[in-house]
C-alpha cells in the first residue's frame, strides 16, 4: 500500500495543484486551502454557489498569491497586509482573515460576475476543528472542517464500475478533491482504518466525509450535467449513522506530526476501526 497521488487547493473551491511531494504540518499539506473567496459580508463562497471558481487557478510563491482564470488574458497577483483584516464565516466557524486590496477584489469580482472578497488564513487566523471528532487543539485553514482528506483508488474504482453498469459515464478522483490518495485495491477499506502512517507521520482518520453536489461538477469548468457519482454513492455509500448523514466517500484526517510526504511512500495501518462505519446498501 502506497501514496498514489498528492493534491492541494490553495484557493478553496479553486483548481487542484498536483504534487510529487509536500510538507505536512498541523494544518495539513503545505499551502492547502489557505485562501478563500467570500461575499461582501465575509461569508464563504464555494463551487456550490459559484461554479466559475472551478476555472480559477491559484499558486502561492514567496508570500504572494498568483491567480488566473480560464478565458481571461490577464493574471492577478495578491499580497496580504496582516493589518488589513475582516471577520469571515466558514460553515459554523467565525475567524479573522487577512483581506486582499481593493484592486484585487475588484478584478476577481469582474472575473466571477459578482461582488467578492479574497481572504487569507494567515498566522493570525485561528480556526478550531470539532473537538468531538478531532480532539482538543486541532486547527485548520479554510478546508471544510479538517486538515487532510484521504481517499483510496479501490473506492473510486468500485464507484466508477457501479456507475458504468447503470449506463453512466466514468469519472475521476478529481471529483472528490482529496489531499492524499492511497493506492489500495479493497474498496472502502478506509472505513476500517482508525489511523495510518506515512513517512513517519501518523494520520488519524477522524470522520467520514459526507458528499455534496460538487461531486457532480466538472472540476475544470464547474459545469454540471456530465458524469455523476451520486447515484452509485446513494446505492453503496448511504450512512446509517445520524452523526454523519448522507453519502460518504473518503475520510477527514488529522496529522499528528510533521514532515515530508511523497508520491510512492509506503502507507501502513497503525490503528483499526473493527466495526467500520455503517452504510446502507440499496
Amino acid at each position: 500500500m502506497k501514496v498514489h497521488s498528492l493534491h492541494i487547493y490553495p484557493l478553496k473551491s479553486g483548481r487542484v495543484i498536483d504534487l510529487a511531494a509536500s510538507e505536512v504540518g498541523a494544518w495539513g499539506l503545505e499551502g492547502d486551502r489557505r485562501y478563500m473567496v467570500t461575499d461582501r459580508q465575509g461569508k464563504f463562497i464555494t463551487q456550490r454557489e459559484l461554479q466559475a471558481l472551478a476555472q480559477v487557478t491559484a499558486v502561492e510563491a514567496d508570500g504572494v498569491l498568483h491567480l488566473s482564470k480560464a478565458g481571461e488574458d490577464a493574471s492577478l497577483s495578491a499580497a496580504f497586509d496582516p493589518a488589513r483584516r475582516i471577520d469571515v464565516e466558514v460553515w459554523s466557524s467565525h475567524v479573522t482573515a487577512a483581506l486582499a486590496d481593493d484592486r484585487v477584489n475588484a478584478t476577481l469580482s469582474d472575473w466571477l460576475g459578482q461582488s467578492v472578497k479574497l481572504v487569507h488564513a494567515d498566522a493570525v487566523t485561528r480556526r478550531q476543528c470539532s473537538t468531538t471528532w478531532a480532539g482538543e487543539g486541532v486547527e485548520t485553514g479554510f478546508a471544510d472542517g479538517y486538515p487532510v482528506l484521504i481517499t483510496t483508488t479501490g473506492s473510486l474504482r468500485l464507484l466508477a464500475e457501479a456507475t458504468m453498469e447503470e449506463g453512466g459515464e466514468a469519472f475521476g478522483m478529481d471529483r472528490f478533491r482529496p489531499n492524499i490518495v492511497i493506492d489500495h485495491d479493497a474498496p472502502f477499506a478506509d472505513d476500517f482504518w482508525s489511523a495510518v502512517e506515512i513517512a513517519g507521520i501518523r494520520f488519524d482518520l477522524v470522520k467520514p466525509c459526507a458528499r455534496c453536489i460538487m461531486t457532480t461538477q466538472d472540476q475544470s469548468t464547474g459545469e454540471r450535467g456530465g458524469p455523476d457519482p451520486m447515484p452509485a454513492m446513494r446505492k453503496l455509500r448511504m450512512s446509517t449513522d445520524r452523526r454523519v448523514p448522507g453519502v460518504l466517500f473518503g475520510w477527514n484526517a488529522v496529522p499528528r506530526g510533521s514532515g515530508t510526504v511523497r508520491v510512492g511512500d509506503g502507507v501502513s495501518v497503525v490503528a483499526e476501526r473493527p466495526d467500520g462505519w455503517p452504510v446502507r446498501l440499496r
